[in-house]
């Protein structure tokens, strides 16, 4: 297919990458020109705005940080719909709120396009590994449509139903992927506090209930204090908002995800927002009195 890639930061990018890999004729745009660069060396097109991008090809992908973004870049002056013909798919790929995504498959389906909102889970590595999953709301043609860029892109997609409800999903992986990683942070500060083997405890744990991806692989990042980002505690925290926000929308308490947003509340205190989300253990660590911060 014929697709636009917008948005080339830590997860378009590789994206993008994929979709090239897969055969794909990709067309690309950043506001970073050198990201859009290094993709023009490997094989992308280079557009000016999201609506020359829409005029290029027959689907396009937006992986942008936060709703505004996604609104702007879809339905703003110079955006997607501006430059879209009757029949273009729109694949939101970011994570925004679903009322958003449901005003965006409104507003596109009255211009003749098909939208889906197709957020992602597995962070950086997934991108970059093609093994994200993907959760997708929106018309089932439309799905079925963008089911060879997902098969570039990701391990699994999975259908959700109307508009809206692939947002919704991704907010219940946020949910619980933010208090699993608060458990394993617990648990590290206790393992440390106690003088056990890191090692030793991320084996004995891997081997049995309390197994989790989040433990095999976001504990040895704590026990060695590598908090580079595969995602940003920032980024986390808008999304643990959203959670919270379209909780409330349908009388849903969140305790456990309201106390985690706390938690990376201390995190952003110390000047931890660009961090990535293992950096949760730092602020565990202050209750603890072991350390004064990142």
């Amino acid at each position: 297919m014929r697709v636009g890639v917008i948005g080339l930061g830590i997860m378009g990018a590789p994206m993008a990458r994929n979709l090239l890999r897969a055969g794909h004729g990709v067309t690309v745009h950043s506001r970073t020109r050198t990201r859009v660069d290094a993709l023009v060396a490997e094989g992308a097109t280079a557009a000016e705005s999201p609506a020359a991008v829409a005029r290029a090809v027959e689907a396009v992908i937006t992986m942008l940080p936060d709703t505004p973004d996604v609104e702007a870049v879809v339905a703003g002056p110079n955006g997607v719909l501006d430059g879209a013909s009757p029949g273009l798919l729109a694949i939101d790929m970011s994570t925004i709120a679903p009322a958003a995504a449901r005003a965006l498959a409104a507003r596109a389906a009255a211009r003749g396009v098909a939208f889906l909102d197709a957020p992602v889970s597995g962070g950086e590595q997934g991108a970059i590994a093609g093994t994200l999953s993907i959760m997708a709301g929106g018309e089932r043609v439309a799905f079925d449509r963008a089911a060879p860029l997902f098969a570039a892109l990701g391990r699994q997609a999975i259908w959700m139903g109307g508009p809206g409800q692939g947002q919704m999903t991704k907010l219940v992986n946020q949910v619980v992927g933010a208090a699993t990683l608060a458990a394993v942070a617990e648990g590290v500060v206790l393992a440390t506090r106690a003088g056990l083997d890191p090692d030793g405890v991320v084996r004995a744990l891997a081997g049995g209930a309390a197994s989790s991806w989040m433990l095999t692989e976001q504990a040895p990042r704590m026990q060695r204090r590598d908090f580079a980002p595969g995602f940003m505690v920032r980024l986390q925290q808008k999304d643990l908002r959203l959670a919270l926000a379209a909780a409330a929308e349908i009388d849903v308490p969140l305790p456990v995800t309201a106390l985690v947003h706390q938690l990376f509340m201390v995190v952003e205190a110390h000047g931890g927002g660009e961090l990535g989300t293992q950096a949760l253990v730092t602020a565990l660590e202050v209750l603890a009195g072991a350390r004064s911060g990142t």
